[in-house]
């Protein structure tokens, strides 16, 4: 190594040598930093969520890594190489890892192959319009679904927000002020994580789901309230349902591996379920409050289901009247809990769980397990596929276009 001369040029070469050992040792401290994260995040996965551990990628190797920049014309920011140098990406599927925004962790092919088309759907812009919306810095390494939204990592060198972490919406462009590098974002992630329910994190089978719920409001409504009269107006309640009602497939399969469940077992199971879900569902949206919808849930439970009612029993005035209440009192949750009471009672077991199940997703993140439980937890099976629906035999549930389809790839 030739040594420094004294001036103005050993000046400048020191200054160089402080500087590479400064960028240097950013360099190392982001390493670690996303090493670090990684760590917590995949032990997190590792207990709590193994199957959708199974679904990281390998590390990347450099020669792949080095290439993509070359393809692209950018240098990815320190982190972005050590978290592709820890996990190139996930699996697609339904048991994939997922950041808190629903986006799915890019690998190496994936980056360039959803940066290029970015840059494809932004070159119709003009300059001022693109900084915005995508610049030709950009890189995406987080995928949502089909869309074209997702995260995004700033690879223009020399700024300030070099390695800051975006997210990029269709309608809206590209916005900055998730994190200052993708290493902290990924500590957050793991702190989130940790935090378990109260952030997000939800597990169920395995898998890890993002899913967030807001509680019921059911202070209001008291048993002491006298029922309306005959001649009140008020809405009619929906009373056109049977129990031989059909389910479409397509909405058990909302439900994933509980949704297969449904449609294979046997329909007293299936009715037992309906029955207690109801019953959940009227106690966390205070319709157990009143005594016809009790009185109601007791009989069913028994067995004693009464007969297809007029507008004018006292169980349907009782639910007609919540539904004005509830609209007053802007309380979705017991409005809808009310409109799905009849089907729970007199329609079809499959059709009641679906709807009960679905407005409790919006009231308990524990929905899953307590469907599970409530169908007497016996093991689920896999997630379901076109070809699933299309070979099931179920009268109570309509799987025709599945079948259809089945058949012709079957010749």
């Amino acid at each position: 190594m030739a040594q420094l001369t004294g001036g103005a040029d050993g000046r400048r070469g020191w200054a160089v040598i402080r500087l590479s050992v400064s960028v240097l040792k950013v360099g190392l401290m982001t390493e670690d930093l996303v090493q670090d994260a990684w760590n917590r995040i995949d032990e997190w996965l590792r207990e709590h969520a193994p199957r959708t551990f199974a679904t990281l990628g390998p590390p990347a190797a450099h020669e792949e890594i080095a290439a993509a920049q070359e393809e692209l014309g950018v240098t990815f920011p320190p982190d972005l190489v050590a978290s592709l140098l820890r996990h190139n990406g996930a699996v697609d599927g339904a048991e994939t890892f997922l950041f808190r925004t629903h986006d799915r962790l890019l690998g190496v092919g994936g980056i360039v192959e959803d940066t290029r088309f970015m840059r494809h759907v932004a070159e119709d812009r003009d300059e001022e319009d693109a900084e915005s919306y995508w610049h030709h810095g950009f890189v995406k390494f987080g995928s949502h679904g089909a869309t074209s939204d997702g995260l995004v990592v700033d690879c223009r060198p020399g700024r300030d927000s070099f390695g800051a972490v975006g997210r990029f919406f269709d309608e809206t462009g590209t916005g900055f002020g998730h994190a200052d590098s993708l290493g902290g974002y990924l500590t957050e992630l793991a702190d989130q994580l940790e935090r378990g329910r109260d952030s997000g994190a939800v597990t169920f089978n395995g898998r890890l789901l993002w899913e967030w719920a807001r509680p019921a409001r059911p202070e209001w409504g008291s048993a002491d309230e006298p029922l309306p009269g005959p001649d009140e107006q008020l809405p009619e309640l929906d009373l056109s349902c049977g129990p031989t009602d059909l389910l479409h497939a397509s909405l058990l399969d909302e439900f994933e591996e509980l949704g297969a469940l449904l449609a294979v077992l046997p329909r007293e199971r299936v009715a037992e379920a309906a029955r207690k879900q109801l019953r959940r569902l009227a106690v966390e949206t205070g319709l157990h409050t009143y005594p016809e919808i009790r009185s109601a849930l007791d009989a069913w439970d028994r067995g004693e289901a009464p007969p297809r009612p007029e507008q004018t029993h006292p169980l349907v005035l009782r639910l007609r009247k919540v539904l004005v209440q509830a609209k007053s009192h802007r309380d979705d949750h017991r409005r809808w809990a009310a409109e799905k009471m009849a089907h729970g009672i007199w329609g079809s077991p499959y059709r009641s769980v679906y709807e009960s199940a679905g407005i409790r997703s919006r009231l308990t993140v524990d929905w899953r397990a307590d469907l599970h439980a409530d169908l007497g937890d016996p093991p689920l099976p896999p997630i379901p596929d076109d070809r699933f629906w299309g070979a099931l035999r179920n009268p109570a549930v309509d799987s025709g276009w599945y079948a259809a389809q089945y058949a012709q790839e079957q010749g």
